[in-house]
């Protein structure tokens, strides 16, 4: 029998002022054109590696994700990474930490990460079944 939810995150939403804006910054942080078409006037997928998306959405915008970075982007070069991200004038771009990562802000101050980490176990569906779990 198949999971009802997956283990597998569809998308990560990011909450902008000016999606056009947004994109063209977030095309230019990942060395890009911009590609593809603003939906319903407040959202942009921002395709990834592998299947989880970036949505930019500029809808009833009401602030940035600025406690913490709600995740990250892979690097295997942290010092070119984080010369790019001074050079398109990323705001309040962190030292590299523990030789792992920085942070920096994008222009509507969501706070957000590059690293140079192993990448996180991969789920295996056989690992639990639901049936195991008691509520």
């Amino acid at each position: 029998m198949g999971y009802v939810i997956e283990s597998e995150i569809g998308g990560v939403f990011v909450p902008v002022r000016d999606i056009e804006a947004a994109r063209d910054w977030y095309c230019r942080l990942l060395s890009r054109s911009p590609a593809g078409d603003v939906l319903f006037g407040h959202l942009y997928v921002l395709s990834m590696k592998g299947s989880t998306g970036s949505l930019l959405d500029s809808k009833d915008f009401k602030g940035p994700h600025a406690g913490k970075p709600i995740f990250h982007f892979n690097t295997s070069d942290l010092g070119g990474a984080r010369s790019h991200a001074l050079s398109i004038g990323a705001a309040n771009v962190s030292p590299i930490v523990d030789g792992a990562f920085f942070t920096f802000n994008d222009p509507d101050g969501n706070l957000l990460m590059a690293a140079n980490v192993d990448p996180a176990p991969r789920f295996d569906p056989g690992e639990s079944r639901p049936d195991e779990f008691s509520a």
